[in-house]
């Protein structure tokens, strides 16, 4: 079977690609490991428009049951997507599960992991005080000893996002220098509820009971073990997006992003879109995601009107 278009991805970007996909009427197959995207782990969502409140696993089921609600049109295997490549006129897309399915034209929504620090209690208390999203999730530390860790400009601009909520908030950094920008250090040292910035933190656990209550982390300088109280952590120590099944058939910037067209969600081959966290758009928002994936679908719809006029008059 040929289909019209192959969505990777079941976030917010790769379902609302289905969604309108469907409503278009394509012959459309969508590829994900699971629904929801990053935000599954979150207990509450506060910025999707039109729910003030909502966990990530409710998010989840409401995305996977509007992705299913053209039956007639969406198909959807529950698949992990290895390569994508080029087969004559159109793309072959390959799973680790043995499947490959053909499409006119391909939607790359696969979102992107967060860096993490590989320590003990970090998976644990994902979600019951470890946070890797400050714009999402910075409401729900009111009141609370925060620490954020990452030096970058990402850590900074956490700490900011947490000021307005947190009781105290901690910046620790593995090195000796901040790589973010002078400005936004200077803005949040100039708050009173930022307690400070702790260098040479090389972090070797976080700790907790049921949630999180502090970060044990050896000063590199002194070689003195330390543990900071604390009933937070955000993690902002970068992403990694996942394109690997799409290397060296579109261009990627050095990160490993996708690079698009902002107008379009075109990838440098046509006939490839792409949209959400796996991309170069700088603004990883669940909302953003979702509204650029419908671009990269209309655009994509463009795409299939015009190769099919081409094919039809016989114009190559």
């Amino acid at each position: 079977m040929l289909y019209d278009t192959i969505i990777i991805g079941g976030g917010p970007a790769g379902v609302a690609a289905a969604v309108y996909a469907g409503r278009k009427r394509l012959k459309t197959l969508l590829i994900a490991e699971e629904f929801g995207g990053q935000s599954i782990v979150s207990d509450d969502i506060q910025n999707w428009i039109g729910e003030p409140h909502i966990s990530g696993f409710d998010l989840a089921q409401k995305m996977e049951g509007h992705a299913r609600a053209y039956p007639d049109t969406v198909e959807v295997k529950t698949e992990r997507v290895s390569l994508v490549r080029e087969s004559g006129a159109d793309f072959e897309v390959k799973t680790e599960q043995g499947g490959a399915y053909a499409a006119k034209t391909v939607i790359v929504a696969a979102g992107a992991r967060r860096r993490k620090l590989g320590v003990p209690g970090e998976d644990a208390f994902n979600g019951k005080g470890v946070a890797y999203c400050s714009t999402c999730d910075a409401p729900l530390f009111g009141g609370k000893r925060v620490a954020v860790v990452g030096g970058g400009n990402a850590g900074l601009e956490a700490v900011r996002d947490l000021l307005p909520y947190a009781s105290e908030v901690w910046l620790m950094e593995r090195t000796d220098t901040l790589r973010g920008d002078a400005i936004t250090r200077d803005e949040i040292k100039s708050n009173s509820k930022f307690r400070g910035f702790i260098f040479n933190a090389d972090i070797k656990e976080i700790t907790g009971d049921g949630f999180v209550t502090g970060v044990r982390y050896t000063d590199a300088a002194t070689g003195e073990t330390k543990e900071r109280a604390v009933e937070g952590v955000f993690i902002e120590i970068g992403s990694v997006p996942n394109s690997e099944m799409v290397k060296g058939l579109v261009a990627l910037d050095r990160y490993g992003q996708v690079i698009i067209d902002s107008k379009h969600g075109a990838t440098s081959r046509p006939g490839i879109f792409a949209a959400g966290d796996v991309t170069d758009d700088p603004y990883k928002q669940n909302n953003i995601s979702a509204g650029d994936a419908v671009k990269a679908l209309l655009a994509a719809y463009a795409y299939l009107l015009r190769r099919d006029r081409v094919s039809a008059d016989g114009d190559h």
